[in-house]
């Protein structure tokens, strides 16, 4: 591996966003990256902080507002253009979501296991919360802390590395639109092509659930509004 791409989508989610900036920029990492948040329609207020912060910071952002007039979610579109460019720079893929804070050896620890494991596809980080206990989505791990899992269950993107195999292999542009969430498939697009997912429950990284999308909490608080915006307003689709 000799270059990466790291993204962060967001939208309007900025101080959590900038708290995962700060947290990738601090990494030991001795792998060329490139660091990139998608603001995917925030305000204007917060689209404005996020100028400032690219230039104080010093990561890159791609405003989709500029790119394209189709509605938040956009993963999709992010998706596409990160693996065109990462096949034209010979560079893998680290997606970290605006709810997630990494350790200072988190990607470095996922690019280690990427290269001794040829054969992978997703390498992702178990996420845990503030007390180090293992959260959703991984929740099917609990108990078997400690170790790097061979996975046939689908990898969250909350903190996951698409390796340059998996980029070559399944073609995002052939994905279906009118979903909104792309793990679960490509998770399993992984493993169609022959390539091995594993989640390393030795790499745990701070999530704080859909805080990069608070009306998903409903799900805990209020499952019944939650279930009627998902099935009335399409919203949700993975």
């Amino acid at each position: 591996m000799t270059k990466l791409h790291i993204i962060t989508p967001v939208k309007d989610s900025i101080d959590s966003t900038l708290e995962t900036a700060r947290a990738i920029l601090g990494s030991h990492l001795d792998v060329p990256f490139t660091y990139t948040i998608y603001n995917d329609f925030s305000t204007p207020e917060n689209t404005l902080r996020l100028e400032e912060a690219s230039r104080e910071m010093g990561f890159q952002l791609v405003n989709l507002q500029d790119i394209t007039t189709h509605p938040s979610p956009n993963y999709l579109l992010v998706l596409q253009r990160e693996r065109h460019l990462c096949l034209e720079d010979g560079a893998a893929l680290l997606i970290v979501e605006s709810d997630v804070t990494v350790r200072p050896d988190t990607l470095q620890g996922l690019c280690r296991e990427a290269l001794s494991h040829p054969e992978s596809g997703i390498v992702a980080s178990a996420t845990v919360d503030e007390e180090g206990h293992i959260n959703y989505p991984y929740l099917f791990v609990k108990g078997r802390e400690g170790e790097v899992i061979d996975s046939r269950k689908h990898c969250s993107f909350c903190c996951s590395l698409l390796t340059t195999a998996l980029l070559e292999r399944v073609d995002f542009d052939q994905l279906d639109q009118t979903k909104n969430w792309f793990d679960v498939t490509i998770s399993h697009r992984s493993l169609e092509s022959g390539l091995h997912n594993y989640i390393c429950t030795t790499l745990p990284v701070l999530h704080r659930p859909h805080g990069s999308r608070p009306w998903k909490q409903l799900k805990y608080t209020n499952p019944l509004k939650y279930y009627w915006l998902k099935f009335t307003k399409g919203l949700d689709k993975i």
